[in-house]
């Protein structure tokens, strides 16, 4: 089966992705909610063309990450990780302990910032 591409917009930092409600839990911001449904319908379209089944619960999965920042500021890519798998959850996959991060490298693109996602099947060794 083939491997499914696709690229999104960089999503909020887990830093911003989350804000402390009155009970002292933590729940999405506004704009990760927004982020999370965009990646969602991107991830649809992307499964649908390269026709991927969602796998069994026990198959690992990789995710490989490319990260294309605005700018040259400094950033993190681990704190993108947990937006982007919460994200493709019940499209791409069960639930996101099936899957590894892979950042695979981080560069500038001021006219177009993204992250560009393959996911893989993880051959057993």
């Amino acid at each position: 089966m083939k491997n499914v591409s696709l690229a999104v917009s960089i999503p909020p930092s887990v830093n911003h992705a989350y804000e402390n409600n009155r009970r002292g839990g933590r729940i999405l911001t506004q704009a990760a909610k927004d982020w999370k449904e965009e990646a969602y319908y991107v991830a649809l379209q992307a499964k649908n063309k390269a026709g991927w089944r969602i796998p069994g619960k026990a198959e690992k999965l990789i995710l490989a990450l490319w990260v294309f920042w605005p700018d040259k500021q400094k950033r993190d890519t681990h704190n993108l990780h947990k937006l982007i798998a919460d994200a493709f959850e019940g499209v791409l996959y069960e639930n996101d302990r099936q899957v590894l991060i892979r950042d695979m490298d981080f560069m500038v693109d001021r006219e177009h910032p993204r992250v560009e996602v393959e996911l893989c099947r993880k051959t057993q060794e």
